[in-house]
């Protein structure tokens, strides 16, 4: 059996991937709009694994005989800038999930709940390459700006993601 807390926890942390899911849909939206197709498809891809972590969440409370509480997921913003700021986005977004993880991991382990810690385990690690890649991007954009023929290059890379 799970703990109320470490149940708690969880649930929280599948409204923050299913948010984060919501909001990278948003941001691909956004750019397919501005005919960043290839940026926008990543972004795509990406909603479609956050949604995925959460489920990946779901099936280990509830394989823990825990309760699945899910709340309203507000809704992300519509507008965003271009590609750059987008990617800095996602960047401070997948540290804040970092951390929000982290804190799960570090109540289970306070709780001495090690199935928990040895799930979350897979997340922590997911997160390290979550945040290198978004990093590497930035770095990338940040490095040709936002005109001239490399910008579109590389969302043209971007799209055989």
């Amino acid at each position: 059996m799970i703990s109320d807390s470490i149940q708690s926890a969880l649930n929280a942390q599948i409204g923050m991937e299913q948010f984060t899911s919501q909001l990278y849909l948003a941001m691909s939206a956004h750019l397919h709009q501005k005919s960043f197709k290839g940026f926008a498809h990543w972004l795509r891809v990406q909603s479609a694994e956050e949604a995925s972590h959460a489920l990946k969440l779901v099936d280990f409370l509830q394989d823990r005989y825990g309760r699945l509480d899910l709340q309203a997921v507000k809704a992300p913003p519509t507008v965003f800038d271009g590609p750059t700021s987008i990617f800095e986005s996602v960047l401070r977004h997948e540290q804040d999930n970092t951390s929000s993880i982290s804190r799960v991991f570090e109540l289970a382990h306070s709780e001495q709940d090690r199935a928990t810690e040895i799930a979350l385990q897979w997340f922590v690690t997911e997160q390290v390459k979550e945040e290198l890649a978004v990093g590497e991007v930035v770095d990338q954009l940040r490095a040709i700006g936002e005109t001239g023929g490399a910008i579109w290059y590389m969302d043209h890379q971007m799209g055989k993601r």
